[in-house]
């Protein structure tokens, strides 16, 4: 049986590529000399500006605005990383989010089957706000958690568990759903089901030996806790 599900965001919420290559477009036009400075960025954050594609190592994937920072800190001297985390979250807070699947018809229904909601994210808390403001989504959750909201970063299991300890759930009927290998082992160091997605950048062969179960999106959830619950 399944009481709370916490999704991941990016990659989860909204569809990874759809989302996240128009800001980093958008970012590298800001921190970049020339063209040439702005493909040797690009290269460093695993992003191609030809074909609009992230690599599946690159660090906008999973990782925090303050690794995103440290990749790119080499190619901008004169900038500290914290200077530069402070404008890759701006430039975050204003990147349009495009939904995965529709998001408040699938949200609401979750909680209209007495499912508590929340979100555990690699992005700061207030960007991760603003998305879901913009999207009329941040009555539906429960619990809003960011790397810096004093719980961790994924993949350690903090934030996956202070949605526990706030919701007053047992981790093991919680499922953590999320797009990347850092969502899955911060599940499963919290105890928590653990439940995988593809409209991130990992495929299913990355993904399948880590999680419970994977789904195409999160559209598919319901009818997977449907199944579970009988």
């Amino acid at each position: 049986m399944i009481d709370g599900v916490i999704f991941d965001k990016d990659g989860t919420l909204f569809d990874f590529r759809r989302s996240w290559g128009g800001w980093a477009e958008t970012l590298l036009q800001t921190l970049a000399r020339d063209a040439q400075h702005a493909t040797v960025m690009a290269r460093a954050i695993g992003y191609d500006m030809p074909t609009k594609t992230f690599a599946p190592d690159s660090p906008v994937i999973a990782a925090t605005a303050a690794d995103i920072a440290a990749a790119l800190a080499p190619h901008l001297p004169g900038q500290t990383e914290a200077g530069i985390a402070q404008q890759i979250n701006a430039a975050a807070a204003h990147a349009v989010m495009v939904p995965a699947v529709p998001l408040r018809p699938l949200l609401e229904s979750l909680r209209a089957s007495g499912l508590r909601i929340g979100l555990a994210t690699n992005d700061t808390e207030v960007p991760a706000r603003a998305h879901l403001a913009a999207h009329d989504l941040t009555e539906l959750f429960d619990f809003i958690a960011g790397y810096d909201s004093g719980h961790g970063a994924k993949p350690g299991p903090g934030m996956c568990l202070a949605f526990a300890r706030q919701t007053g759930l047992n981790p093991a009927r919680i499922a953590m759903v999320g797009d990347s290998l850092h969502d899955l082992h911060a599940g499963r160091a919290a105890g928590m089901v653990c439940i995988a997605v593809l409209t991130g950048i990992a495929t299913e062969d990355d993904l399948a030996p880590h999680a419970d179960v994977v789904l195409p999106d999160i559209g598919a959830l319901t009818g997977w806790l449907a199944r579970h619950a009988a």
